[in-house]
């Protein structure tokens, strides 16, 4: 099954530095049937303001990845952890235990990022940071690990829970599968461009709930940049 979420139905937030579209319920964005899908919790479509952002601030038991669109983010945590994570790359947050963290845009344009939240399969444990480029050439034609708890993604940034944050880039005509096996939830999310999933057809930053579908079958009508989510 694949439900469609198109990006004009989601939930929204604007607090002048940040225009937030919701996937799932957060913050003041309540919906009973949309508490997550799967051990995926939080897909958050953040667009920050220039010189502005999220002040110190504290998370507990959540792997929080973020996926880069345009501009950057400055990240600054209780760790003494710092970095600037660019378009096209991505960061990770095992928040574990608990940790302090702050995330400004510090560039003079507006800083558009896919925040997405997991829930480990272990909650505690020590908390880390970790930030990797990852070429959009080298995602194109299929589905590149990004963010893994799985052995045998070595290239991907680690996660402590059952899940894969992938990306893809397509042009238009061009098909890719996913075996995402039965049992598994998947989210997939265009970050631009629109896409047919297995014959559905998913708008640019709509979302796409996928459960009891073996293989994706997904074919580009456009040039399209893709994330997935593939969690227990």
């Amino acid at each position: 099954m694949i439900e469609l979420r198109p990006f004009n139905a989601l939930g929204s937030a604007d607090h002048g530095w940040l225009k937030a579209k919701h996937h799932f319920s957060f913050a003041r964005y309540y919906d009973p049937e949309r508490m997550g899908h799967g051990s995926l919790r939080v897909w958050n479509d953040d667009e920050i303001a220039p010189n502005s952002g999220f002040p110190p601030h504290p998370h507990a038991e959540m792997e929080i990845i973020t996926y880069v669109r345009q501009g950057a983010i400055t990240h600054e945590d209780s760790l003494g952890h710092k970095g600037r994570t660019e378009a096209g790359d991505v960061q990770v947050m095992s928040a574990g235990s608990g940790i302090r963290h702050a995330e400004f845009n510090r560039e003079d344009v507006p800083t558009t990022l896919f925040q997405i939240w997991i829930e480990p399969q272990e909650g505690a444990g020590e908390p880390s940071w970790g930030a990797k480029p990852f070429p959009k050439g080298d995602r194109a034609g299929r589905f590149v690990p990004l963010a893994s708890g799985f052995a045998g993604d070595d290239e991907a940034l680690p996660i402590r829970a059952e899940a894969r944050v992938l990306g893809a880039t397509l042009k238009a005509g061009d098909t890719a599968e996913y075996q995402l096996g039965r049992g598994r939830h998947g989210y997939l999310v265009p970050a631009a461009g629109s896409v047919e999933i297995n014959g559905v057809r998913i708008g640019t930053r709509d979302g796409a709930a996928i459960t009891d579908e073996a293989v994706l079958k997904i074919k580009a009508l456009e040039d399209s940049e893709l994330v997935l989510v593939d969690a227990v």
